[in-house]
């Protein structure tokens, strides 16, 4: 390998050729001895050069190419011929492998000192030296440098010790309660590193005839890695009941329990739900990053008009102020976005949850326990006698528990739940029908947040799409204007993505303040008109449109707005439902209440909202 030398120390260099100036140079040589940060690094901070145009530079000078890697596949086993240790200590990675020769990128390949450590590792092939971005190698180390090795090769070690013996020896995992050397800790250990790298919310352990397969969940999808020693399943189940304090003699029944692991820095707190499957028990786990801290509501990525008026909601003194979504979809980040907003010295904030998510200083959290019956409406119920001034109530369960909160509604309280309905015009024709009274519910909800997540296109590989007639003809419909012309945009895939497309994700939020009409049509029992006045309300706008918006804007794509939408409309666009033509056909609500005057025969109508609530008991709240 030739050895590249500048010709000139790199400051002096950029000062000869103009591209900064003695006076930037001695401040950054001043502030680099402050920070001890290499000086590109110090230059490109104060915002004397951008990132690459150094690079550029730095690799014309010392003759060796410019690479960028945000767009290139890159084999995992090809980055990983040099140690992770040492890849993310010296910012070098393995680009390409041509059999006795690989090209390295380097964020400083003028560093002599990390090649002289590097030269060893990978002989005896030749290098062949790049430059590279370091954000960029950053986001590839992670997706590069993956434990799924790591785990295929402890899952295999296990399995030996298990046919080395007839009857291997679950006493000793028992007694091991440190963890110890166990191989299958280390096991454990590999699956949530490799879990807290990729930003993974959900683990599944999954036996299956002849395999185990390993799920989770990013960015709402699902990854999967398939492992060939099914019989191992017994002893990582043993080992996380163990950590979460479960029965580990009770097989046949689903458990719930939860521990806490530090994992590269961060403190997480995990979920665990058990549950009997034909080949096993499968366990499923959510992710909690404790150390990331809360979210307050300017965090949440909720636009800045519909912030404020959100805002002006959770300020209010008294009333019920509901949000709904599917299980997932960041309901339960709202609230506590709103809770660390609203907890001041003055005010007392008593919380109700199944379970307990995140510690919060001076809200009193309590955690139900039906087995004792410390139920949702037991503890509320209480609450009611604690002289409050703001309640959250985890989930509205059931009847006994909707009426409780809507009584402290209209007592001098603010009360926050969260609901499983589809949108907000069917929540409150829910509460009726889980069996509220209609005149209480029109008199203590005051309004009701509905939101979603879809995924972000990935920033690194976005590119402009022309979408197909069948998905302009659809986005129309919805929007009730011509979408012809409008402009879409996908991932390609890339590196930082993972090659999917997408990076992250957003909240999708439609926001419903109850007015006159709605108020009384409430009253009356009456879901058509109710309906009708919620879509005709001037400030209502259906998240299935903003997520349209988002969609012409790049943030996300046409799927994700479909996928969001499915549920929502059937056969009647949105779009069209805002501007009803005829009066005798008032917008479906799917809830099963029979209105107070039949509607003509000659218009049925199909539901918008099939009410498929996710009431089903998951042990687990919305992330």
């Amino acid at each position: 390998m030739a050895r590249p030398r500048l010709k000139m120390r790199l400051g002096d260099l950029l000062v000869h050729e103009h591209i900064i100036t003695q006076d930037q140079l001695m401040q950054a040589l001043g502030s680099q001895k402050k920070s001890g940060r290499k000086l590109g690094a110090t230059l490109i901070e104060l915002g004397y050069i951008e990132e690459e145009e150094l690079l550029k530079f730095l690799a014309q000078q010392l003759n060796i190419p410019y690479m960028d890697i945000s767009q290139k596949r890159i084999a995992p086993e090809v980055a990983q011929l040099l140690p992770e240790v040492h890849a993310r200590q010296h910012r070098a990675l393995v680009i390409e492998d041509n059999g006795m020769e690989v090209t390295l990128g380097m964020s400083d390949p003028a560093d002599l000192s990390a090649l002289d450590t590097i030269a060893p590792l990978l002989s005896p092939k030749e290098i062949q030296l790049a430059v590279v971005k370091e954000s960029q190698m950053l986001e590839a180390f992670d997706s590069l440098y993956r434990r799924t090795q790591d785990i295929a090769s402890f899952a295999a070690q296990l399995q030996e010790e298990f046919e080395e013996t007839a009857d291997f020896d679950f006493a000793a995992l028992i007694d091991d309660t440190q963890g110890g050397d166990a191989t299958v800790v280390k096991l454990l250990q590999s699956i949530f590193e490799d879990a807290v790298q990729i930003r993974a919310s959900d683990i599944h352990i999954e036996p299956d005839e002849g395999m185990l397969r390993i799920r989770q969940r990013v960015d709402g999808k699902l990854q999967e890695n398939i492992l060939k020693e099914v019989n191992i399943s017994n002893a990582l189940v043993l080992r996380l009941k163990l950590m979460s304090g479960l029965d580990i003699s009770e097989k046949r029944l689903p458990q719930d329990g939860r521990f806490n692991i530090k994992i590269k820095g961060h403190n997480i707190d995990i979920r665990i739900s058990t549950m009997p499957v034909k080949h096993g028990e499968s366990v499923v786990m959510r992710l909690l990053d404790q150390s990331a801290g809360l979210l307050n509501l300017d965090d949440t990525g909720i636009p800045p008009h519909l912030l404020e008026k959100l805002r002006m909601l959770f300020h209010r003194p008294h009333g019920m102020l509901l949000v709904t979504g599917p299980t997932g979809s960041g309901k339960t980040t709202t609230l506590y976005g709103a809770l660390s907003e609203l907890n001041q010295e003055e005010k007392k904030i008593i919380t109700v949850e199944d379970p307990v998510e995140y510690g919060l200083p001076r809200i009193n959290q309590v955690q139900v326990n039906t087995k004792i019956g410390l139920t949702f409406s037991s503890i509320l119920r209480t609450t009611l006698r604690q002289d409050p001034d703001i309640i959250m109530v985890g989930e509205m369960r059931d009847q006994e528990t909707v009426e409780i909160g809507l009584r402290g509604a209209l007592t001098g309280h603010l009360v926050l739940s969260t609901l499983h309905t589809n949108d907000s015009v069917t929540s409150a024709l829910r509460l009726i029908d889980m069996g509220a009274p209609a005149y209480l519910v029109a008199s203590a909800l005051r309004a009701v947040v509905a939101q979603r997540l879809v995924r972000r296109v990935c920033d690194g590989c976005r590119t402009e799409v022309k979408a197909d007639e069948q998905d302009v003809a659809w986005a129309s419909a919805l929007a009730g204007i011509d979408k012809s012309r409008a402009q879409f945009y996908k991932g390609l895939g890339c590196q930082s993505c993972n090659y999917s497309g997408y990076k992250g994700r957003i909240g999708v939020y439609e926001i419903l303040v109850m007015n006159h009409a709605m108020i009384e049509a409430l009253r009356k029992e009456d879901p058509h008109e109710f309906s009708k006045a919620a879509i005709q309300s001037p400030e209502f706008k259906p998240f299935s449109l903003v997520a349209l918006e988002y969609a012409e804007q790049g943030i996300t794509t046409l799927d994700e707005v479909l996928r969001i939408s499915e549920n929502v409309a059937d056969d009647a666009p949105v779009g069209i439902q805002q501007q009803p033509h005829e009066e005798e056909k008032p917008a479906p609500t799917g809830l099963q209440l029979e209105p107070q005057q039949p509607a003509p025969e000659s218009t049925p109508q199909k539901p918008v909202s099939p009410p498929p609530f996710d009431d089903d008991g998951s042990p687990f709240s919305d992330g």
